[in-house]
Formats: C-alpha cells, sequence, structure tokens
C-alpha cells in the first residue's frame, strides 16, 4: 500500500545527474562550446564524453528502474555509438559553419579534432601572383611597364588549378601560394580560354555626350567608351605546379550542380582589404542567358548578392553541401545597384576543362601555351517574331512560334544552308518561342543560345526552319564565331607594319580600348576630338570602328580591318599628319583583305608610286624609291627594331 500511495502522490527522487540527461539534447548542450550554428539549421558536433558525467550516467541507468518499466513521456535517446570513435564524422557543409581565425582551421577554428570540422574545400584554395607585361597596342613595336596582380583560384582533379582568365593575360610569371604556408610556387599555365572570358576583356558600350566649349560655339561630341565597370567576360585558366610539395595536403575541389533561385552560395577568395582567405556568403539572385566578349558570345551566367571585390577573381562559389558551383568573377560596380555579383556556373566551367582535355586547339611557338577552341555559335543574328502581322507577312500559322534570321556570317558553315528571313522553329528537337527562349527548369525559360552552347565545335545539331511557307530540316555543323574585329589576340603580340612613316595596324578590341583611351585623356585637357582628326572628328574618330565591331561581319575567312593608325612625321609625308584610325581599303587598285597581303604588294611594288585608297575617299600617294629609303631614318629616330611585325616576316 504504502508503494502504492508514493506511486499517486509523489515521484521518487531522481540523482542529478539523471535530470542532466533527461533535458532535451539541444537544451542539454546549450552552455557546450561545440554547437555550431547556420543559416538554415542547427547541428550539435559530438564532443569527447566527460568521464565523471559518463559514469554517473550509467550507474543511474542501471540502478533506476529494474524492472525496465516504461516511464511516462517521451523515451529518452541513447546514442548509437558510445565512443566518439565509433561515430562517423559529419559531412561538411561549406557556408554553414563558423567563420575560423586567420591561419585557423576551416570555418571552425583551430581547435581539437572531434570537436570542430575541417572543410577540405577550404585548403584547396589559393592566390595567384602574376606579373603582367601588355603589348602596347598604339605603339606595337614595344610593351608597357610590367605591373603585378593578385587573384584567386582553387585545385581540381589531375594536379590542376583554375583561375581566371584575365587573371592571367599577358603573363611574364606566375606564382601560387597556398592557405596557410609562406612559399610561392611557380606555376605553369596550361590552357586559356578566351572564348569565354571573364574578366577585363568584357566591356559595355555605353554613349556619351561631351559639349566643349571653343570660342563662342558649344559643340556636341558624341562618342562610345568602353565602359569597364561592368565587366562580363572569360570562363578560366589552367594552371599547374610541378613541385611536389605543393600538392601536399590539397584536395581537390568537387564541382556540383547548377544551384536553384534562393539557393545559399559562399564566395571564398583573397580580395582587397587584407592578405588571408576571405568568405561571403549570398544567395542566387539570377540565372539567365549573358553576353560574354562583347557581345560575340552568350554563355549562361549566375547573379548573386555576395560581395565580390577586387581580388575575389578565379576564386570558387560553394553551396551549402561544399561543392563548387561556379567561379567568381566580377561585380556591377554602379551608383544605382547593390550587391549584385557575377559566376560563371559548372556547365560553362565543365564546357572548358572537356574541350582542352577532348582538343585542345594549337599551341603558339613562341608561348607553347595551349589555346581551347571554346564555344560553338549559330552563325546568324536573328529577330523576334513578336508582333502578330509580323507573323503572317511570314506565312506563320497560328501554332507556329520561332525567331527570324536577320543576316547570315557568310564565314559560317550554317551559310551553306541558311537563308535570311528563315524562321527558326526548333533546335535539336526543341521549340524556340517568338521572343528567342526555350523551356529551362520548372518555372524558367531561357535563351535558346544555351542549347548551342552547350555542343563542342564540330558537333552537328538538327534545326528546323520555315521558308516561304515549306518546313525544312536542316542538320549543320557547328563552329567557333569569328568577328571581323576580334576580342583578343589571344597572347600574341599585335601586327604592324611601318612604310614612310605610316604606321598600319590591324583593329582588335584592345587597340579599341587603347585608342579610345587616348582620345579620352586628350578630351580632360580640352583638346577633345575636334582638335585631334581636326574637323572631320565626326568621321576619323574611332566611333565608326566601334560600330564596325557591333555590326560588321567577315566577308572572308582570313580578312582583317586594316587602318592606318597614325603618321610618324617626317618630311616624305608632309600634309598627312592628321590621318589616324582610317581604314585602308585598297592598294594602287588592289583591295586589302589583311596586313599581311598589304605588306608584301608595297615591299614587292615596283611602280612609281604607293598609293593607298582610305575610308571617306581620303588618297595617299607617295614615292615608292623616296618612301622606303626614308623608312629607314624614320625607324631610327624613334628607336623601332623594325619595319614589320615578327608574323607578317614570314
Amino acid at each position: 500500500m504504502s508503494e502504492h500511495k508514493r506511486k499517486r502522490g509523489r515521484k521518487p527522487k531522481i540523482p542529478d545527474a539523471e535530470k542532466t540527461l533527461d533535458l532535451p539534447s539541444i537544451a542539454a548542450s546549450a552552455d557546450d562550446d561545440d554547437v555550431v550554428f547556420s543559416v538554415s539549421n542547427v547541428e550539435i558536433i559530438p564532443t569527447t564524453t566527460n568521464p565523471s558525467i559518463s559514469s554517473a550516467a550509467a550507474t543511474t541507468t542501471n540502478n533506476h528502474h529494474p524492472d525496465h518499466r516504461p516511464r511516462r513521456g517521451r523515451p529518452r535517446k541513447h546514442p548509437k555509438h558510445e565512443t566518439p570513435e565509433e561515430k562517423p564524422p559529419p559531412l561538411p557543409r561549406a557556408g554553414h559553419c563558423r567563420p575560423a581565425e586567420n591561419g585557423g582551421a576551416d570555418f571552425a577554428g583551430d581547435v581539437e579534432p572531434g570537436v570542430a570540422r575541417v572543410v577540405p574545400a577550404m585548403d584547396a584554395v589559393v592566390k595567384v601572383f602574376c606579373v603582367h607585361t601588355e603589348p602596347n597596342f598604339s605603339l606595337p613595336w614595344q610593351r608597357k611597364r610590367q605591373y603585378s596582380s593578385s587573384s584567386s583560384g582553387f585545385a581540381i582533379g589531375g594536379r590542376r588549378v583554375l583561375t581566371n582568365a584575365h587573371s592571367v593575360e599577358h603573363y611574364t610569371q606566375v606564382k601560387l601560394k597556398k592557405r596557410g604556408s609562406d612559399t610561392k610556387y611557380l606555376a605553369t599555365v596550361l590552357a586559356i580560354g578566351t572564348e569565354c572570358d571573364i574578366g577585363n576583356s568584357g566591356y559595355m558600350y555605353i554613349q556619351y555626350v561631351m559639349v566643349v566649349q571653343v570660342g563662342y560655339v558649344d559643340l556636341s561630341i558624341e562618342f562610345l567608351l568602353l565602359n569597364s565597370s561592368f565587366v562580363l567576360g572569360d570562363v578560366a585558366a589552367m594552371l599547374t605546379v610541378e613541385d611536389d610539395e605543393f600538392w601536399e595536403g590539397v584536395l581537390p575541389v568537387e564541382f556540383g550542380e547548377l544551384p536553384a533561385l534562393q539557393d545559399a552560395v559562399t564566395v571564398v577568395g583573397y580580395p582587397i582589404g587584407g592578405d588571408t582567405i576571405s568568405v561571403t556568403s549570398g544567395v542566387v539572385s539570377r540565372i539567365e542567358i549573358l553576353s560574354y566578349v562583347h557581345g560575340s558570345t552568350e554563355l549562361l551566367g549566375l547573379q548573386i548578392d555576395a560581395a565580390i571585390n577586387s581580388g575575389n577573381s578565379g576564386g570558387p562559389a560553394f553551396n551549402d553541401k561544399g561543392k563548387c558551383v561556379g567561379i567568381a568573377f566580377q561585380s556591377l560596380k554602379h551608383e544605382d545597384v547593390e550587391n549584385i555579383g557575377y559566376v560563371i556556373p559548372t556547365p560553362v566551367i565543365m564546357h572548358f576543362i572537356q574541350d582542352y582535355e577532348k582538343n585542345g586547339a594549337y599551341t603558339e611557338s613562341y608561348r607553347l601555351l595551349l589555346y581551347v577552341i571554346g564555344f560553338p555559335l549559330l552563325g546568324v543574328e536573328w529577330q523576334k517574331m513578336e508582333n502578330p502581322d509580323l507573323r503572317v507577312a511570314m506565312s506563320m500559322k497560328a501554332d507556329q512560334k520561332g525567331v527570324r534570321i536577320r543576316r547570315v556570317d557568310p564565314t559560317a558553315p550554317e551559310s551553306e544552308v541558311l537563308k535570311p528571313s528563315d524562321i527558326i522553329l526548333s533546335f535539336d528537337g526543341i521549340d524556340i518561342a517568338n521572343d528567342g527562349t526555350v523551356p529551362f527548369r520548372h518555372g524558367e525559360r531561357i535563351g535558346f543560345s544555351y542549347l548551342v552552347s552547350q555542343k563542342y565545335t564540330g558537333d552537328s545539331a538538327a534545326v528546323k526552319v520555315l521558308r516561304d511557307s515549306k518546313i525544312l530540316n536542316f542538320n549543320i555543323t557547328l563552329a567557333t564565331h569569328r568577328r571581323l574585329i576580334p576580342s583578343h589576340n589571344k597572347g600574341r603580340p599585335p601586327s604592324y607594319y611601318i612604310i614612310a612613316g605610316f604606321v598600319f595596324s590591324t583593329v582588335s578590341v584592345p587597340y579599341l580600348r587603347s585608342e579610345v583611351c587616348s582620345l579620352l585623356r586628350n578630351c580632360c585637357v580640352f583638346c577633345c576630338t575636334f582638335f585631334q582628326y581636326g574637323k572631320d572628328y565626326e568621321y576619323e574618330a574611332p566611333v565608326k570602328l566601334l560600330d564596325k565591331l557591333l555590326y560588321s561581319m567577315p566577308q572572308l575567312p582570313d580578312e582583317q580591318l586594316v587602318v592606318v593608325s597614325q603618321v610618324l612625321v617626317a618630311d616624305i609625308n608632309i600634309g598627312y599628319e592628321e590621318i589616324v584610325n582610317t581604314q585602308v581599303l585598297a592598294f594602287n587598285g588592289n583591295p586589302v583583305k589583311n596586313l599581311k597581303s598589304l605588306a608584301n604588294m608595297v615591299e614587292n611594288c615596283d611602280d612609281e608610286f604607293l598609293k593607298f585608297d582610305l575610308e571617306y575617299d581620303q588618297v595617299v600617294v607617295l614615292r615608292t624609291k623616296t618612301s622606303k629609303a626614308a623608312t629607314l631614318d624614320i625607324l631610327a629616330t624613334h628607336c623601332i627594331p623594325s619595319a614589320m611585325s615578327d608574323d607578317l616576316k614570314n
């Protein structure tokens, strides 16, 4: 009876040790230092068992309730593993751990094993040191003063390191330093992906109007500027280190799948503001097709709201599982925007790596640098078909959708089967909408150029088109796209040819950038384009060359845009000093298709006069013998080693 009354009226006294064990697991460890908080969850990291508490708990458990009768409430949970050695370590979760102190263990501080996790991916992130020596495109016979830069990179399989292409552009020396190391290791550049360049090679073209007062007249000068505040460009460069010591303790980064909107991302790298590794976090805010390399390539890109600063370029962006989902490369800097960064996603990175492993386009003899072939493009320009009257005029049925071909690149393989005004209905069996998009993922659409970018150079694709009310099916071979004005020189020095003080060169995006910067410097000292280019400034300024960059297509595979870059003043070229950045159309009645053909025609000319036909009906005439004789004196005066670049001598 006494036992029955005790059960009804009172609860048995429980030792303090068992009270502690009866508390919920989170509360029991609330004062413990081993709790790791994350953005989306709370995890308890097991610690080494305290002997005093363990022995008390074991005694209480064995002595109390010997008959093992069921207790009221939730049953007590017993750990499956009695010792920390038996319990497997938790999976690393990059970006969900506490930041580590500088020089400490990854994310969770430099503490004892079993207390905090170490994320191997952090040790795979390296700092890239590069010495650059850029060509001088305005003075192509010399190079600019060398400068140094630092960026980020990370190790992948095969003893290789990925970084941004612009991080090692025009490199003289590249060195890598591991996290926590005081040694810089010499690196070798294996490949550079210039067709998908992520860095300072991509520029927006922004229209400016400058009003300058000359006397009593206000001159409104309209021009295009290559604005470097918004950069979309190179995917990656691939490096390696021969020293085995560099690879000790380095685990390669694993790549994850393409993230979804609002997925958490963590950007790791070595940005400005310090010397140690930096970690910033955010979410994926946008996934769409972006224009790379001045609009010549359209590839998939991620927009995130994590901070990406100078020096972060080339660093990995991890998901919450510790896998790399992209390479950080740039942020948008503008007074009207904030927290906009861009990441090159995994599909583009894997395309670069597989292209290198599969093809490896060619080796430059002067550099022994292997370039990848790049991304193929559909060699057409197209127009949206959203207007209903336009669709009716093109004989499209109500259930037909697609885009209209405006122009076809004459040098592209597609020119053999596709024609202007064809309606592209589908690509590889996937229907194209009137706005040029295709289904991507649930609730998302994306530009159909994404389907093209998934291919490799030389792959075939099925294209369905509507032509004259008839549906036609073609099987086309995809190739890389060549523009009249290339976006890159692929590491080669600029070509030039000099005769009688006339400096002939080819136009490229680096050349335009160099010339526009010179134009702005002159504007700042009140010389402006009016004084630099004379009364015909609106014709002779680089804006016409920029127009050719945006809209011109090559007519021949080896066609180049040859210009008179400048005139080195001498007695023989009196009256021609103001000719600057003017295209050369013909020499002695023969069309000029590239710089090498021009140099050959001039060198082999036996006529009395050298006659150059320039754009806008300008003509330059020089005596052949006196021009060739004066060239040697002009070269000596300006300390120019040769009248032509090395690539024109053979």
